[in-house]
C-alpha cells in the first residue's frame, strides 16, 4: 500500500509539472552597483517573482560540478542570486553563457581589437577626418546612447520593456553593422594591426568584423542553452540574469526558438 501511495504521488508530481507552463523571465541587468541599482534591487524582484532556477551570464568554468560559484561573486546579479539562495535554498543557479567566451575572444584576436578600432574611429570623427556620411552615422552611434543612459538611471522597469530593448537593438545596429561599414571604407583600419597570442597579425577592421559576428554568435548561442534549461525542466520557473543590452537579442531568439511550443511562456518580472 505504501508503495501505491508513493508511486501515485510520483506520477501526480511528474503530471502537474507537465501540466505547468514553464516560465522564462529575462531580466535585463547593470553588473556593476549604481545609486539606483544594486544586488538588493535584484534580490527584491526575485523575492516577488520566486523562481526555481536562476541563469547566469556565465560558463561552466565559474561553477562546481553541484553548480555553486567557485569564487565570491563581484558584480550585482552573482551577489543576488548568493543573496537569495542563502534564503531560498530550494532555488538552483545554472549557467548560460557561450562556453569559453574570454578564451575565444582573445585567440581570435578581437579582444582587445573591437576596442582598439572603436577608439581609432572616434579619434578621426573627434578630429573631423570623417566624410560626411561618416561621421553622421558615427553621431547616430553616439546618439543613441543617451536614451539608454536615462533609462538605466531609473527603474529596472525602464530599462526592462519592449521600447527599452528597441534602443538597445538599435544601438548594437549602429556598432556592428554601421562602424564596421565604416571601417571597410578606410585604409586605416586595414593598416592598423594587433598581434594575437599565436604571433599572428590580426588588422582592426577584421578583429571588428569578427566581434560583429560574435555578437550574432554567442547571443543565439545563450538563447539556445537557456532554452535547453527550460526543457529540461518543464514546468520550473526560470530567471535569467543578463547585462540588458543582451535582453532584445536573447527574447527575441527565445520567442523564434519556443514559436510553436505552447508550453513555454516568456515573461516580464513585474507581470507576476
Amino acid at each position: 500500500m505504501k508503495k501505491i501511495i508513493i508511486l501515485f504521488t510520483f506520477v501526480f508530481s511528474l503530471v502537474y509539472c507537465y501540466g505547468q507552463k514553464t516560465e522564462i523571465i529575462v531580466i535585463g541587468n547593470i553588473h556593476q552597483a549604481v545609486p539606483n541599482y544594486n544586488s538588493d534591487t535584484i534580490v527584491n524582484i526575485l523575492n516577488k517573482v520566486q523562481p526555481d532556477y536562476l541563469l547566469q551570464e556565465l560558463d561552466s568554468s565559474f561553477f562546481t560540478q553541484d553548480f555553486k560559484f567557485k569564487e565570491k561573486a563581484s558584480e550585482n546579479e552573482g551577489i543576488a542570486s548568493e543573496k537569495y539562495i542563502s534564503k531560498n535554498p530550494q532555488t538552483q543557479m545554472r549557467p548560460f553563457e557561450f562556453e569559453g567566451r574570454n578564451e575565444y575572444r582573445k585567440i581570435n584576436g578581437f579582444n582587445p581589437t573591437e576596442h582598439l578600432a572603436i577608439s581609432l574611429l572616434d579619434s578621426l570623427y573627434k578630429k573631423n577626418l570623417l566624410t560626411k556620411q561618416q561621421n553622421k552615422i558615427y553621431k547616430q552611434y553616439v546618439d543613441v546612447l543617451e536614451p539608454l543612459k536615462k533609462a538605466a538611471s531609473g527603474k529596472p522597469k525602464d530599462f526592462n520593456n519592449s521600447r527599452n530593448d528597441k534602443i538597445c537593438e538599435e544601438r548594437q545596429y549602429y556598432q556592428y553593422v554601421k562602424l564596421l561599414k565604416i571601417m571597410g571604407q578606410r585604409a586605416e583600419f586595414s593598416n592598423h594591426f594587433y598581434t594575437k597570442p599565436n604571433g599572428k597579425k590580426i588588422t582592426y577592421e577584421k578583429g571588428f568584423q569578427l566581434a560583429s559576428e560574435f555578437w550574432d554568435l554567442r547571443n543565439q548561442t545563450m538563447a539556445k542553452n537557456i532554452l535547453k534549461i527550460a526543457n529540461e525542466n518543464s514546468g520550473k520557473k526560470l530567471v535569467v540574469l543578463t547585462g540588458f543590452m543582451h535582453r532584445y537579442y536573447i527574447i527575441s531568439e527565445l520567442k523564434k526558438l519556443t514559436k510553436n511550443n505552447k508550453n513555454i511562456a516568456i515573461k516580464e518580472f513585474y507581470e507576476e
